[in-house]
């Protein structure tokens, strides 16, 4: 075997020792097998050598997903007029991004691990395994639009924060998360076709293709139903109605007699209203720091999508390859992590430090293109970089057990990990966000 490099093995080592110190020293390379871990360096190495397809896609993948999010960020930042004149609707941006990712990562998650057991056909039967996941993805995008209104509401008036009605927030919630889900849908959808037809590793392309599609239609949907607010007796019977939808889909998807849609909305439905739960509360950490941090810098806001979308797609394709693994029986649902769950999070740790380099690059040259004002220059891509590191670290962690606790419990993770992991990033990343703000003194 050819040498690698003295400058890539060392600092994979020193990462290596550092994973013994905190979880010792692994016996076994894999389980079942009985080669002993010598050098752990040259097994992560060869890791991703064995892999080098599955990084290669994801690679492309987590680059696209970067590139798409500065589209992201300059409708945000674009909507600054709005979000001064609309209150509280910042509350449902990350909530709104979250709930296309949450939904439709979760659909591709369970394409993904049909494809690797060979039960994936596209097919427009109405009891196959393809129509049945788009059924149930439909209904709890209806019910999940109501319910992001009513909780974002409910939410922010215990925090004190203003916002407009409940039937606007509703509505706002609901317009834009429909429009914006039909074509998530139909993206998704192409993908795993393509996915089929091509080998590609739809848990590693998957989850940072569709967040970033859900970021890129989400905002000018939110955008455009937020002009629906403030119109005298129509908003407020619109809500109305948007809400008994909202019901009526839970309802349907919760006793429809198609089996698998069933199980999907049942098991669905609890951990997404968790996940609105905690993206709603990342819209409040942002909201009160608006005038502090993102007006004076704009280029901060241009970032959040590509933060926050990173942070999730990062911490959603760890969840859907063990999700995938653990099927297969590859990884054991074991509480302190087997060296396979390690090296699988050794990818995401080396996709990590790439999509935030490209990320905080990549924004600062588009702030100084369009001239939006910035702290200087290494001071901004050491706070993306510094919030983007600890949030990678976060999304491991949170991904491995995600996916194994639901495992034991009997529960599919792929109905579950995306969910909770990709909201649970958004409220994390947000905080990795603003530690990494007050470490370089903005905030």
């Amino acid at each position: 075997m050819k040498k690698s490099p003295g400058f890539i093995v060392l600092p994979i080592r020193w990462l290596a020792l550092l994973v013994r110190l905190l979880l010792g020293t692994p016996a076994r390379a894999a389980r079942g097998t009985a080669r002993k871990v010598r050098d752990p360096a040259r097994q992560v190495i060869e890791y991703w050598a064995s892999e080098r397809v599955t990084m290669r896609q994801g690679f492309v993948a987590v680059c696209i997903a970067s590139a798409t999010s500065l589209i992201a960020g300059l409708t945000l930042a674009g909507m600054r007029h709005r979000i001064d004149i609309v209150e509280g609707l910042f509350v449902l941006i990350p909530v709104s991004i979250g709930m296309r990712g949450n939904i439709f990562g979760a659909l591709s998650a369970r394409i993904g691990t049909a494809i690797h057991t060979g039960l994936f056909d596209v097919s427009t039967d109405r009891d196959g395994f393809l129509y049945q996941n788009i059924y149930a993805s439909t209904l709890l995008t209806v019910a999940t639009s109501a319910a992001m209104g009513l909780l974002g509401r409910a939410i922010a008036g215990l925090l004190g924060i203003e916002t407009v009605s409940v039937w606007d927030l509703v509505l706002v919630a609901t317009v834009g998360g429909l429009i914006s889900s039909a074509i998530v849908l139909a993206v998704t959808v192409a993908l795993s076709a393509a996915a089929l037809d091509r080998s590609w590793d739809l848990d590693s392309v998957g989850a940072p293709l569709i967040t970033a599609i859900g970021d890129v239609v989400t905002l000018p949907c939110l955008l455009l139903a937020s002009y629906l607010v403030g119109i005298d007796w129509v908003t407020p019977i619109l809500g109305a109605v948007c809400v008994l939808l909202g019901v009526l889909a839970l309802v349907r998807g919760w006793s429809t007699m198609r089996p698998l849609a069933r199980s999907i909305v049942r098991e669905s439905f609890p951990v997404l209203c968790i996940a609105i739960v905690l993206d709603v509360l990342a819209g409040t950490i942002v909201e009160p720091r608006v005038e502090q941090v993102f007006t004076p810098f704009p280029a901060f806001l241009i970032v959040i999508p590509g933060f926050l979308e990173n942070t999730g797609a990062l911490g959603a394709l760890l969840a859907a390859r063990l999700g995938s693994k653990l099927h297969l029986g590859a990884v054991s649902p074991t509480l302190r992590p087997e060296p396979a769950a390690l090296l699988n999070g050794t990818v995401g740790l080396a996709l990590g430090i790439t999509v935030y380099t490209l990320t905080g690059v990549g924004t600062l040259l588009l702030s100084i293109a369009i001239g939006f004002d910035h702290p200087g220059a290494l001071t901004f891509v050491g706070v993306v970089l510094t919030g983007g590191f600890l949030a990678t670290v976060v999304a491991a962690v949170i991904g491995y057990y995600a996916a194994i606790l639901t495992f034991r419990f009997g529960f599919d993770p792929d109905n579950h990990t995306i969910p909770l992991v990709t909201s649970g990033m958004d409220l994390l990343g947000v905080i990795c966000l603003i530690v990494a703000l007050v470490v370089f003194g903005i905030t």
